[in-house]
């Protein structure tokens, strides 16, 4: 059985928000145990869940294309120029 990655993100993502909720429902009780489950949650979601959904997301994609060259701007500007003169 092959596990992917969608689905090892999704996994980490619903454990991580399951962990805060469980944190907010103690939150009353045993503030301590409560803190660190919220912290524990948001650790998983910000250095765990969303790094791998965008390792999935990027992967295949060439970086050049997203960042601002004179190249692009050129290509940005002309993109601009071909709208304003169809309307």
């Amino acid at each position: 059985m092959k596990i992917k990655l969608k689905h090892i993100t999704v996994l980490f993502t619903l454990l991580s928000l399951g962990s805060i909720i469980y944190g907010f429902m103690l939150e009353q009780e045993q503030s301590q145990t409560a803190q660190k489950f919220i912290g524990l949650g948001t650790i998983g979601l910000f250095l765990v869940a969303m790094p791998l959904f965008l390792y999935k997301e990027s992967k295949g994609k060439n970086m050049k294309d997203y960042m601002l060259t004179k190249d692009n701007i050129k290509k940005m500007q002309d993109q601009e120029k071909k709208k304003a003169g169809k309307e």
